[in-house]
């Protein structure tokens, strides 16, 4: 089995597309790109992509998500994911680079919105039905954007998914789960942090090894996680290299023992019983399990 693909942007439409931004109306996008979008993948850039219409499922870093009329979805770069869909689905598709956004706003960040703040954030929302059109608009502007040759082309891009991303924000934190909002040196400790562990996690599994990376306590580290997203710091990079362990399980042809050492643990036993402490089984039936549903 080949490892997981990671794609570029460059890779989806060399006649139209820009080097740092892509849209297409996604029935157009899912066809010209069928081999590549229904196998799981992961991508170097930010995507984010509106159904109007289409019945499936996306799984995204092995979580299942319904597609339905009204769902968005955002994912930043590494996740992995695949479609499935029952009906054809109609709607828009863009992604961009972070440089592309931060380029046009130097004082703010991605991760000031909520579903790119944090991994632990839900990467979907469903819109109403009266909220439909005006997002559709959105995306129907920055799509009619990307494929002209007007001046000011990638100032107006990225005005256009600033705007889109409030929108969307403003819709997703009206979501009673989600609904909390804490103070933004949490959020960018956070955002840190899970930065700094998708560095350092093979190697590095102490707390006070991040701690010390963002020069606070261990104690004001665990205090940050567990205010804004109710984990410890132990819980998230346990999860970051739990995720890691499927990737590899399912989509690498190393053995289970390599796959161990390359995430940091020398001895396999136990590596698998963490595993299935923490996943509920081990990781040759997860791979059986997954290679059964693919």
């Amino acid at each position: 089995m080949k490892n997981l693909p990671i794609l570029n942007i460059q890779q989806f439409d060399e006649e139209e597309t820009l080097s740092n931004f892509y849209s297409n109306d996604l029935r157009v996008h899912l066809k010209k790109n069928a081999e590549m979008v229904h196998k799981p993948h992961s991508h170097n850039f930010f995507l984010c992509v509106f159904f109007a219409e289409g019945i499936g499922t996306h799984e995204i870093d092995f979580n299942i998500y319904n597609v339905t009329r009204g769902s968005v979805f955002f994912l930043r770069p590494g996740q992995m994911h695949s479609w499935k869909f029952t009906s054809i689905p109609k709607g828009y598709i863009f992604f961009h680079t972070q440089d592309f956004y931060e380029f046009h706003f130097l004082n703010k960040k991605l991760s000031q919105f909520p579903f790119y703040y944090s991994y632990e954030n839900p990467p979907n929302l469903i819109l109403k039905e009266e909220q439909l059109d005006a997002i559709e608009i959105r995306f129907k502007e920055i799509n009619n954007e990307c494929h002209e040759k007007d001046a000011y082309k990638n100032q107006k891009l990225a005005s256009l998914i600033n705007l889109v991303y409030i929108d969307l924000s403003r819709i997703y934190t009206t979501i009673k789960s989600r609904k909390e909002v804490f103070s933004s040196s949490y959020l960018q400790a956070l955002s840190i942090l899970e930065e700094t562990i998708d560095q350092f996690y093979k190697t590095e599994k102490a707390v006070t090894f991040y701690a010390d990376k963002l020069n606070i306590t261990s104690k004001h580290l665990n205090r940050i996680t567990k205010t804004t997203i109710n984990k410890t710091t132990t819980e998230l990079i346990t999860e970051r290299v739990l995720l890691e362990a499927k990737r590899l399980i399912v989509h690498s042809k190393k053995s289970l023992s390599i796959t161990a050492e390359t995430l940091g643990y020398n001895d396999y036993a136990h590596f698998s019983k963490l595993f299935k402490q923490k996943v509920g089984v081990t990781p040759l039936d997860f791979k059986k399990k997954y290679e059964t549903n693919s």
